[in-house]
């Protein structure tokens, strides 16, 4: 056999080695089938601190097609705005996807706002204290015509905070290599305020009345574990 075609004949080989070990490895086992059944009305409390429910806060902006993509990704989703005691108003966004996997990975909101028509004009990373640690947050601001919206957002695959592609990305391959497959929650908390330092500071603390009022493993699965 000539050179040339053993080496055409090596590259069928690798590749079906490839495609086999592939298949071996390939994740089978849902982690949100290992544990307990996930309702985020209950999780999140809608009274808690000084924050209650606000029936008559301002509706969350989605169009038709984005929410079509979003019921494809996730099992459930949350909104509720919230008012304190001062009048200030939080809007919560949670989305929980069972399936984190290339498909039906979360589409975060750096990403999602721009698609319905927002300019994304700020973009850094933060921390807030959720009582056992400090979670890792992103802070944008989004605007569409007069609207000014400063953004906390983080994104919890399996118990591991993600808050890029690339970190959700090695958070899936973490836990492909034991087989199983990580369902995702994104928790997503803004304001409509030009001043988006006072918007982060309220964000600031609203995330850490709610987490004081979240327990057990359901603070993992809202905000990650320790680092």
């Amino acid at each position: 056999m000539s050179v040339a075609r053993w080496k055409s004949v090596l590259v069928v080989v690798l590749a079906m080695s490839a495609a086999l070990f592939a298949y071996a490895w390939r994740p089978t086992q849902h982690l949100a089938d290992m544990r307990p059944k996930l309702d985020l009305a209950q999780l999140f409390p809608r009274t808690f601190a000084d924050w209650s429910e606000d029936t008559r806060g301002p509706a969350q902006l989605v169009s038709p097609d984005q929410q079509a993509v979003l019921n494809k990704i996730y099992n459930q989703t949350l909104s509720r705005t919230y008012v304190n005691s001062n009048g200030d108003r939080v809007m919560l966004s949670v989305a929980y996807g069972g399936d984190q996997s290339d498909g039906t990975r979360a589409h975060r909101p750096d990403v999602c706002y721009p698609a319905q028509g927002f300019q994304v004009h700020s973009d850094r990373l933060s921390t807030a204290s959720v009582g056992t640690h400090q979670v890792r947050t992103r802070l944008l601001v989004a605007q569409l015509g007069n609207r000014i919206e400063p953004i906390t957002y983080w994104m919890v695959v399996g118990e591991r905070v993600a808050l890029s592609g690339t970190e959700q990305k090695l958070a899936q391959l973490a836990y492909s290599t034991r087989g199983i497959i990580p369902d995702g929650m994104l928790v997503r908390v803004s304001t409509i305020d030009a001043d988006a330092e006072h918007a982060y500071g309220v964000q600031r603390q609203f995330i850490e009345a709610l987490a004081t009022n979240v327990t057990g493993a359901n603070r993992a699965r809202a905000f990650g574990n320790p680092p």
